[in-house]
């Protein structure tokens, strides 16, 4: 059982980033697993809706391809929560119009991702990748443009 809960309290450690102030970050990587996520639902949306209409469909594998869609959801989810909102999105005094608008503007593109991330979830809707895309992609561009830009160097 201590083995058990040991592994348990790892995975969990390590599928989110830390929230010791380290300093140790790379936005540009998150960005890029976010559209990764998204790219991993939308085949399993195919795949579930390919096996579904077969004549005698495998049910294991399209609950395979269902779990594996679960997975990069919360992923998402998880990934905008734990990274995003509770680390890299700082509040802004409201007395500055112009960076509490895009502070704003931020919060409400990832409570989007939030969002979308679950009716994805409910569906095989791929209408729902297409607005997990364009949410990534104004979240992309709204977040570099200004000092958010915290890449690991590379040492070598």
């Amino acid at each position: 059982m201590a083995i058990f809960t040991l592994v348990i309290g790892l995975s969990q450690k390590i599928w989110a980033h830390c929230e010791v102030p380290c300093g140790i970050y790379n936005d540009e990587l998150r960005i890029a697993m976010l559209f990764e996520d998204v790219m991993t639902m939308e085949k399993a949306m195919a795949k579930i809706e390919e096996l579904s209409r077969e004549e005698n469909p495998n049910y294991n594998q399209i609950v395979r391809w269902v779990n594996t869609k679960e997975f990069h959801a919360n992923k998402i989810q998880e990934t905008v929560k734990q990274y995003f909102l509770a680390q890299r999105i700082k509040p802004v005094d409201e007395a500055d119009a112009e960076k509490f608008a895009k502070y704003q503007n931020e919060l409400t593109l990832l409570h989007h991702l939030i969002v979308y991330s679950m009716k994805a979830k409910q569906t095989t809707d791929l209408a729902w990748i297409e607005k997990l895309n364009a949410t990534i992609k104004d979240f992309e561009r709204s977040y570099f443009e200004g000092k958010h830009r915290h890449k690991i160097e590379d040492n070598h």
